[in-house]
């Protein structure tokens, strides 16, 4: 199984990212997935979920400004970020749990398995 992020990149405060997440080598899609970031100096926070029902959950430091989802058929979940803040300044990271352990969305980056490489956000003011 892999995961795979891209869209990361460098944008001005009040600007947007979309970021992707492919997931390979592994053919059911009841899983749950989510993103995760890390800043330097910092611990790896959840900043979206999305579950096999297309159940979401948001922390309140981006609710309102991401929006979490997934194509199934392409077995792709994307991150729409909208009125980045310098905060949001992180690497990001996709992550699943493989095989299925639960149902609805977990937040603790414990509770996944499987992890991307990252993807670089860098939000200038």
């Amino acid at each position: 199984v892999q995961l795979m992020e891209s869209g990361g990149g460098s944008v001005q405060s009040g600007g947007s990212l979309r970021l992707s997440c492919v997931i390979s080598g592994y053919i059911d899609s009841a899983y749950s997935m989510a993103w995760f970031r890390q800043a330097p100096g910092k611990e790896r926070e959840g900043v979206a979920t999305i579950d096999n029902l297309g159940n979401t959950h948001y922390p309140d430091s981006v609710k309102g400004r991401a929006t979490v989802s997934q194509d199934k058929a392409e077995n792709t979940m994307y991150l729409q970020m909208n009125s980045l803040k310098s905060e949001d300044t992180a690497m990001y990271y996709c992550a699943t749990r493989l095989p299925p352990l639960w149902i609805g969305c977990r937040t603790e980056s414990s509770e996944y398995n499987y992890w991307g490489q990252g993807t670089q956000v860098t939000v200038s003011s």
